[in-house]
């Protein structure tokens, strides 16, 4: 059970008591660093992630992999258009359902999985903070994550 800070909203209202904000804080810093480390790959942040799902699932239709990212199709489109002109995924409508499309991995696409596995020891070095806090962290937003989701049905109705 949460229980509510007994503090006065005025005081709640304030930009250094809102989770949101350091969240969105953290995020722009680390978008920073992935712009470093990512630009002798040639991958922008969200190209990063789509690559990440490909190499750890294979072939997956567009759908599959907004659903892993939490991007929708929109989004997700000229992500792909970008990875395929730049010779990395390969896109195919699906012969069963046209409306489907398929990505997979080209050879150049595969071939980059070794070049960026210094990514991940380099952003963490770059945190400052010990493998087991990030996993501690990782875990919390993990949590939060499930119990915002879960809550947008009931605020909705409220």
């Amino acid at each position: 059970m949460t229980t509510l800070p007994d503090r006065p909203d005025a005081e709640l209202l304030r930009l250094d008591q809102q989770i949101c904000f350091s969240l969105n804080a953290a995020s722009r810093a680390f978008g920073g660093v992935y712009r470093v480390l990512l630009k002798d790959l040639g991958l922008t942040y969200p190209q990063y992630l789509v690559m990440l799902v490909l190499w750890e699932q294979g072939e997956l239709p567009v759908k599959r992999i907004g659903e892993h990212l939490r991007l929708d199709s929109g989004t997700l489109s000229p992500l792909l258009k970008r990875l395929e002109a730049a010779g990395l995924v390969r896109r195919e409508r699906s012969p069963e359902d046209e409306r489907s499309v398929t990505v997979s991995l080209t050879e150049d696409g595969a071939a980059l999985r070794e070049r960026a596995g210094q990514v991940p020891r380099r952003l963490l070095t770059a945190t400052g903070l010990p493998v087991d806090d990030l996993a501690e962290l990782r875990a919390l937003l993990d949590r939060v994550t499930v119990a915002l989701d879960a809550a947008v049905p009931d605020l909705t109705e409220g």
